[in-house]
């Protein structure tokens, strides 16, 4: 059997005929840029994420560097976040002039450590920026202690977990602003590019209108400093109002192959992730841990399980964003990115597929353990 890491066709054969309505009506309609397909989609999409506000951009880097504006980051200012993940969040950090501020992570969430914001803070630091990896939300309250101690605005990445909460909250309803990807592999993935900004607050929403078409008030009539061009497109908003009503059943079935992963892989000696209490991740990855990762991933290959590394190089080993490593270590981001490999999950798997993964990565487990 061959199983591939991920299959966009799959989804979109499922959901063909409602995807084809709805591009066919935006088709029709003439309005192709911030038209009415926008406008619906950024009200169910807030509802969703327990907001008021949402406002749809061209992807998910630009939402936080537009996102990161808004709050007034910008020439020189500090924004902790983390290393552990890919890089666009530092991208967006650096594009307006910031400084990207790395702590490490906790070993077991893979997510921001909450106890080391302190020591990273400083008179420059404007924003902390945890990432919702893999699909589980950050420790957040925690988060929002440090930072409100401080009076420092929190943005949240949350390109990785459309849909998961943390005590009841959605991910993206906490942070002062959140940012979403829409990218096709994302839990809610456009056919093309896509993101989204969120937020409580209707001072941040009217500013984010304009900074995202030039920093206009009106047409042709710019008001705001570090405007663009990044706006949501109207077919892409219909697909994703067609994607986001099937949400809640793709993660359930994302979250049932991960909890058959955890009962069938449970004894091979895998570093399994664990969700804590009070909190629903959405699996937008299956992630594992072992010293042996090269022999896992070549032996599943073997088998035609196709896996990946998310991620392979922390980003303050990235060529470009080495000047901006920290003077302390962060052992846990490098130790996983050593470590850490990816198992297929994704909705459209058939629940054989699911078993054939499961039976492979112990068959290999057995012959790592023999040698």
């Amino acid at each position: 059997m061959q199983v591939p890491f991920g299959d966009f066709k799959r989804q979109y054969m499922e959901l063909q005929r409602e995807i084809d309505d709805a591009m066919h009506r935006v088709l029709q309609s003439g309005a192709y840029v911030l038209g009415p397909s926008v406008k619906s989609f950024e009200a169910e999409f807030a509802g969703y994420c327990q907001v008021p506000f949402c406002v749809g951009v061209g992807n998910g880097t630009d939402a936080i560097q537009l996102g990161l504006t808004a709050l007034g980051v910008g020439q020189g200012d500090e924004v902790i976040t983390v290393a552990n993940t890919g890089v666009p969040g530092t991208a967006a950090i650096v594009a307006i002039g910031a400084i990207p501020v790395f702590v490490d992570v906790d070993a077991t969430t893979r997510n921001m450590n909450p106890r080391l914001i302190e020591q990273a803070i400083t008179p420059r630091t404007k924003a902390i920026m945890p990432v919702h990896l893999y699909g589980l939300m950050a420790d957040m309250p925690a988060i929002i202690a440090v930072a409100q101690g401080h009076g420092i605005p929190v943005i949240e990445d949350v390109a990785q977990a459309h849909g998961a909460r943390a005590h009841g909250s959605r991910a993206g309803s906490i942070g002062a602003v959140a940012a979403f990807s829409f990218y096709p592999s994302k839990n809610l993935g456009a056919i093309g590019d896509g993101g989204a900004i969120t937020t409580n607050d209707q001072t941040i929403d009217t500013h984010l209108r304009k900074l995202r078409v030039y920093g206009w008030e009106r047409k042709y009539y710019s008001i705001e400093e570090f405007g663009m061009n990044s706006r949501l497109d109207e077919i892409q908003a219909a697909i994703l109002a067609v994607k986001l009503r099937h949400l809640d059943a793709s993660t359930a079935r994302r979250v049932q192959i991960a909890r058959y992963y955890a009962e069938q892989l449970a004894h091979t000696g895998l570093i399994l992730p664990t969700t804590p209490t009070g909190y629903e991740a959405v699996y937008h990855l299956y992630v594992v841990e072992s010293a042996h990762r090269e022999a896992y991933m070549t032996g599943l290959k073997t088998a035609g399980v196709t896996t990946d590394i998310h991620y392979p190089m922390p980003t303050h080993y990235q060529p470009i964003y080495q000047r901006y490593a920290p003077v302390w270590k962060l052992e846990n981001t490098v130790r996983q990115s050593e470590t850490v490999f990816s198992l297929p999950n994704f909705p459209e798997l058939s629940d054989a597929e699911v078993e054939y993964v499961a039976h492979a990565t112990r068959q290999v487990a057995k012959t790592i353990k023999g040698t």
